[in-house]
């Protein structure tokens, strides 16, 4: 009977760190069994039992890009199917050199054995329209992952554990590249995302509230999450710089992009705010806080500050040409202007501006 123990969380734990390694030849393998005992850590050291003890991180060989190594898919598929099927004691027997002594030959035994298994798991993705080397190559991280996890005491065979593994590993590629924009990021939208294709009568008409009711009492959610997910799946994606009208695809008059639409800095009410405050200290403000100054101070703020070209832009006169017509110096009109300013700032402050 297999224990059900053995089967791993839904939150799998990261990957190991992939190194560069070599397997070792079974004479110095067997040489250093005979002088050293396997490693692993004592149950009584960490308070467990010996049905529970823990197990010494294995590190996985190095497994480069299968698909691409071998040249195409078609060559990778015939690889696996050549690859021998383990029996359940040679399994066990590999799966116990890892987990005692770190075997990389022993792992990679297994990584080999159990391709066909990765092939077939990622053929039931394909509907999704993502590459099969793709979805075969998450499957096989995955396949690392749980022989990473596995432990042969148990009584389970490795191709029952690993299905979880090499699942979820493909699931995770579909969720991040199905769409731009991820589908799914809660239990609930995962369960939709992936059965609603298979629960949905018709792919080419919208669900009814009934059918929709119907769906989220077969997978326990909300007929509103229902709904949301089959308008995330089936509605289209708008790229913000593709352009939209015109004539042709060389004419680019009349069309826009989406991103047109979108607010322009000088609408954010800050910048709002901003621009009426200048507005107002230009009008009623900056003329009562202009009346409390003498008339050369007056001079020198109008001509620094609201002096404009013929194109109505501000442009502020000099301050030598300010101490050419006052006949005085330049050091002194920069004086003239601070101790104006200041006053403005008070006048403007007693009327509440």
């Amino acid at each position: 009977m297999v224990d059900t123990d053995n089967r791993p969380d839904a939150t799998a734990p990261e990957a190991p760190e992939v190194l560069d390694a070599e397997p070792r030849p079974k004479h110095a393998r067997r040489a250093k069994a005979a002088r050293a005992p396997a490693t692993e850590v004592s149950p009584v050291e960490t308070g467990e039992t010996s049905s529970s003890r823990a197990l010494v991180p294995f590190t996985p060989p190095k497994t480069p890009a299968l698909v691409g190594q071998l040249g195409d898919l078609e060559a990778f598929m015939r690889a696996a199917d050549r690859a021998p099927m383990l029996s359940a004691d040679e399994e066990h027997d590999l799966a116990v050199r890892l987990r005692d002594e770190n075997d990389l030959e022993a792992a990679q035994q297994l990584i080999l054995s159990h391709l066909r298994l990765v092939i077939s798991i990622a053929r039931g993705f394909l509907g999704y329209g993502l590459p099969y080397a793709d979805l075969i190559q998450e499957g096989n991280i995955g396949l690392m992952k749980a022989i990473r996890h596995y432990d042969p005491d148990r009584g389970a065979r490795l191709m029952t554990f690993a299905v979880h593994w090499i699942r979820s590993e493909i699931q995770e590629y579909v969720i991040r590249n199905w769409r731009i924009v991820k589908l799914a990021t809660t239990k609930n939208q995962r369960k939709l995302f992936f059965n609603l294709r298979q629960l949905k009568e018709d792919p080419q008409y919208a669900l009814t509230n009934q059918q929709a009711e119907r769906i989220a009492l077969t997978l326990d959610v909300k007929p509103r999450e229902v709904l949301e997910m089959e308008e995330r799946m089936y509605g289209q994606e708008t790229s913000l710089d593709a352009p939209t009208g015109g004539s042709s695809r060389d004419d680019d008059e009349g069309s826009f992009t989406p991103s047109d639409w979108l607010t322009r800095e000088s609408d954010e009410p800050e910048a709002v705010l901003e621009e009426e405050n200048r507005m107002r200290l230009e009008g009623e403000g900056i003329q009562k806080a202009l009346q409390a100054l003498d008339e050369r101070s007056r001079r020198v703020i109008e001509a620094r500050y609201l002096h404009q070209d013929e194109n109505g832009n501000v442009k502020p006169v000099t301050l030598q040409t300010l101490a050419d017509e006052f006949g005085i110096s330049a050091e002194r009109v920069r004086q003239i202007e601070k101790l104006a300013l200041r006053r403005m700032r008070e006048a403007l402050s007693n009327e509440d501006y």
